[in-house]
């Protein structure tokens, strides 16, 4: 029996916002002061014959070649190292703001190729490039891989969460610090995490009741402009201070935002809707798949045979209209839709007919 029900089963979640205060350091960033990407290309050895196939990875017996040339060891013309027990990888990582050399930070690792494990591996030292091609930082280490593959003779095959990628703490070194803007001039822009106008001006004012009027100047919804000390020991001190310092946040404007892929639904206390009824039902189609045997008569040239037999059946289901009154709320839309009984499926397609109507005073937001 197959049984179609044209409604989807999702998820509905409600949040509430209200204003409230947070800590500068945990709205906003400071301007200049971020992380870096670093990626390198290295080789992987060590493996237990779950490495490239050289057939199908040329580079990786090229990246071979290379290696052991520079190490001194010479092959000859027709000599072809079969890299089984080695991979081509990438490896990144972040480096941190304010990186110094000597300092490690963990890298990420990846095969490129046909690997199909890297457990057990060891990545040989590679540089990390940062976007303007300098090298800021040296890798290498034993891998701590939390997959794991089995394959058998059979080409059956069990495999637990990625066994081609996993990392290496503290497994590169800083060798160049990126050049920071934070000791230039006095003048530090903070930027706000999540754009607002009501924000920007609470952390201005927030600002100078702590140190005086005309300390912090708001530019627009993101950034918050400070004078700070220009002495570089002072402006740490002063940056101490001024990230503990509490801001009113503004609250979030109306929004419901729905994920197509997970079905949740997520709507903000602030969303209201306007005058408006709505009937909404579910369509339930029930096909049923049953076979019976034909039987011929005595002495006939017939054959017995199994003959289909389908039955297909359309049910609507009634449910009763609803009303929203002017200036519903949040609590008043839920308990209307739950008193219907309607499924997340249906709340979607009644906030998208409201919103369709001009009846929804709220961003509808698909991601």
């Amino acid at each position: 029996m197959c049984r179609y029900l044209f409604s989807s089963c999702l998820i509905f979640l409600a949040c509430t916002s209200s204003a409230s205060a947070d800590r500068i350091k945990d709205i906003a960033s400071v301007q200049g002061v971020r992380l870096n990407q670093l990626v390198g290309y290295g080789l992987v050895v060590g493996l237990d014959g779950s490495g490239d196939q050289s057939s199908q990875t040329p580079y990786t017996v090229q990246s071979l070649k290379s290696m052991l040339s520079r190490l001194g060891v010479t092959l000859a013309p027709g000599d072809s190292p079969q890299p089984k027990n080695v991979a081509a990888v990438s490896v990144n990582t972040d480096l941190p703001p304010f990186a110094k050399p000597g300092q490690t930070i963990d890298v990420t690792v990846a095969s490129i190729g046909n690997a199909k494990s890297l457990r057990g591996g060891t990545l040989l030292l590679t540089p990390l490039k940062g976007a303007d091609g300098n090298v800021y930082a040296m890798a290498q280490g034993n891998l701590i891989v939390g997959g794991l593959g089995v394959e058998g003779k059979d080409g059956s095959k069990i495999t637990i969460n990625v066994p081609s990628a996993g990392r290496i703490p503290n497994g590169a070194t800083v060798e160049r610090t990126v050049p920071s803007s934070f000791n230039e001039g006095n003048i530090l822009t903070l930027n706000l995490n999540t754009p607002d106008f009501s924000t920007s001006q609470n952390t201005a004012e927030s600002i100078n009741a702590a140190f005086g009027e005309e300390v912090a100047v708001p530019l627009d919804a993101t950034s918050v402009r400070v004078h700070a000390p220009l002495d570089p020991g002072q402006k740490v001190s002063f940056m101490a201070m001024l990230e503990n310092i509490e801001v009113k946040t503004g609250e979030a404007p109306a929004r419901v935002i729905i994920n197509s892929r997970t079905g949740t639904v997520v709507i903000s206390s602030h969303v209201r809707v306007l005058p408006a009824a709505v009937s909404h039902g579910n369509l339930i189609v029930t096909i049923t798949e049953s076979s019976q045997v034909s039987q011929p008569n005595p002495f006939s040239s017939g054959q017995t045979a199994v003959v289909p037999q389908s039955s297909i059946k359309v049910e609507e289901e009634r449910r009763r209209a609803f009303v929203f009154n002017p200036g519903t709320s949040l609590d008043d839309i839920v308990r209307a839709i739950n008193q219907v009984g309607a499924a997340p499926g249906d709340l979607v397609a009644i906030l998208e007919a409201l919103k369709q109507a001009g009846a929804l005073k709220a961003e509808l937001i698909v991601i």
